[in-house]
């Protein structure tokens, strides 16, 4: 999955913030408030994204709501995962990804490094 474009980003920052399935106007007159696009436009996109399985449907009377199929965590975790198998040296790659982190996000995938490795008995 290659990574989204400008207003298809925007049209998922939308989608993941919802709390519910949305109509292609709730997401239009959400991104209309930061710049004007047609709801065609919009709608054009929504398509997009679902016909790349990121984004569901469901009919409402005449309508549809959209609700994402993805977390954005899920989402990032993918393309992450996708550009180290391109690396060329996925585990330099990935050691020079884990230098950058701050102190915090470092602490954080520590843990979840010995959350993975150590495996709560269920």
């Amino acid at each position: 999955m290659r990574s989204f474009g400008e207003l298809e980003s925007e049209i998922m920052r939308a989608m993941w913030r919802a709390d519910k399935p949305v109509t292609g106007h709730d997401i239009a007159d959400g991104l209309g408030k930061e710049r004007q696009l047609a709801y065609t436009t919009v709608i054009t996109v929504i398509e997009r994204l679902r016909a790349k399985g990121v984004l569901t449907r469901f009919r409402d009377g005449r309508s549809y709501r959209y609700q994402a199929k993805v977390s954005s965590e899920d989402y990032a975790a993918l393309l992450m995962g996708q550009v180290l198998s391109s690396a060329e040296n996925p585990s330099g790659t990935l050691l020079r990804f884990a230098g950058d982190l701050d102190p915090a996000e470092a602490a954080a995938l520590r843990a979840a490094l010995d959350a993975t490795a150590h495996p709560r008995d269920s």
